[in-house]
């Protein structure tokens, strides 16, 4: 397994999208558009991409709110809002094929919704959930919790607003209600703030310097 003797963190999150423009516009609309970046891709995969992008929030009305400005903007129910053991959230689809989570841990208001995010998450489906866990860590990241062979979640360090997390592929696709083929492109580029590398599931590190967004 290769090593690196720098700290390797997340430092941005750029979407490969076919029509740079029209995404820019529904993620402006989302509310989201400070948090990414977009890069033009020739061709877009079919079936689950192996990722998602979740939104936390401080209470339900403001789940709703942001689900509804997706929808307006042209994303696709996949988990249409509602309460669980763990709180409160839904799933869309944004049309250039991304999946975003929008949750909270509240299951009632305690004020108005508002366009505030408390944090965002990004959730890479692997295969191997220890195996991966150890080739981050190899490569300098902080395990901030881990669950096992199910989860594990790294320490952010303020490079990126997006933290990263490791979630079962499977186990990934059911919590969003899709399913889990699909062999295709990623469509996400994963900014380091090391060096150029590619993990075990496929998902694509670049420097910093080499991202070129459209944003």
């Amino acid at each position: 397994m290769a090593t690196t003797t720098s700290t390797q963190s997340l430092a941005s999150v750029t979407l490969e999208v076919t029509d740079p423009e029209a995404a820019r516009r529904f993620y402006t609309a989302f509310g989201v558009n400070e948090h990414i970046d977009l890069r033009a891709a020739e061709a877009q995969s079919t079936g689950f991409r192996g990722f998602t992008l979740a939104l936390t929030v401080s209470r339900p009305a403001t789940v709703d709110g942001f689900l509804a400005a997706a929808v307006d903007a042209g994303a696709t129910v996949l988990k249409p809002a509602a309460k669980s053991l763990w709180g409160y959230g839904g799933v869309v689809r944004a049309p250039d094929g991304t999946i975003w989570k929008v949750a909270t841990p509240a299951k009632k208001d305690t004020g108005p919704a508002t366009r505030e995010i408390d944090e965002i998450l990004l959730l890479l489906g692997v295969a191997d959930v220890k195996a991966s866990r150890q080739f981050y860590v190899a490569r300098g990241l902080t395990v901030a919790r881990s669950f096992g062979g199910k989860y594990t979640e790294f320490a952010a360090d303020g490079s990126s607003p997006v933290k990263l997390a490791l979630y079962k592929r499977r186990g990934l696709a059911k919590d969003l209600g899709v399913a889990d083929e699909g062999n295709g492109a990623h469509h996400i580029v994963l900014g380091s703030t090391v060096d150029a590398f590619t993990d075990p599931d496929g998902f694509t590190w670049e420097p910093t310097t080499s991202l070129l967004p459209t944003k």
